[in-house]
């Protein structure tokens, strides 16, 4: 099954400037592996060395956030849509 993938503005290089891909799995997991099969390095910018996902990075299923649902454990299904967002920090 096939799912949107909206990609942020500083991973779009990895995925040849363009801000949406599909990909395929069941879960976010799977789904995440797509994408580096697709665009190779782009795993090692969405995981941690420890094969967690960053924590400064957010992941939407359908506007809802994977942290409150099943971490990257979450279903999909075709026609879903993740979403990459990096986390913003800043002020004084």
């Amino acid at each position: 099954m096939s799912v949107k993938v909206r990609i942020p503005t500083p991973l779009q290089k990895m995925t040849g400037n363009k801000p949406e891909v599909e990909a395929k799995g069941s879960d976010v997991k799977a789904i995440l592996a797509d994408l580096e099969k697709q665009f190779p390095g782009i795993k090692e910018r969405l995981y941690d060395e420890k094969g967690a996902l960053r924590r400064f990075i957010n992941f939407y299923v359908n506007n809802e956030d994977i942290r409150f649902l099943k971490g990257d454990s979450t279903t999909v299904k075709a026609g879903d849509e993740l979403s990459i967002v990096p986390a913003i920090a800043g002020g004084n």
